[in-house]
């Protein structure tokens, strides 16, 4: 087989029906559309969200909240995530990404407090809860804040 050879599987491709080609067709005179009206005309329709002048759905609904445009999110990861980790490991972003524990490091690192670490690792991240803290160095290991 070579490269000039190949070709779609069979039934692969369909060819696009051809509206207003005559009454045998079957979509010839009116092309499917019907008769008079908006939807019938070329370029006609509705723009996406219209409900016939009915007030639509998006002004409806009350706005309420706020969202902070310059809040920070966090990768986080669990002591009991660091577990799977080589003892006496040096852990980092990088090294999380590339165990597949998070993946991407958005705005910095947290670590969170939930589960048991027994293996001694040095941790760099951007924020640890008191708890995840206290496993660490109570596990051996040190931690660091980026």
């Amino acid at each position: 087989m070579k490269l000039h050879e190949l070709g779609p599987a069979e039934g692969a491709k369909k060819a696009p029906k051809r509206v207003g080609r005559g009454c045998g067709s079957g979509v010839g005179k009116t092309s499917a559309r019907g008769q008079k009206g908006q939807k019938s005309r070329s370029g006609g329709g509705v723009r996406p969200g219209f409900e016939g002048g009915q007030m639509p759905l998006a002004r409806r609904l009350p706005k309420r909240g706020f969202t902070n445009i310059f809040a920070k999110e966090y990768a986080t990861v669990n002591v009991s995530d660091l577990e799977k980790l080589e003892d006496g490991a040096s852990v980092d972003v990088q090294t999380l990404i590339d165990a597949g524990m998070i993946k991407k490091a958005y705005d910095g690192l947290k670590v969170l407090g939930n589960g048991e670490l027994k293996k001694k690792v040095t941790v760099k991240a951007a924020k640890f809860t008191k708890t995840a803290e206290q496993k660490i160095t109570a596990a051996g290991g040190s931690i660091e804040v980026v």
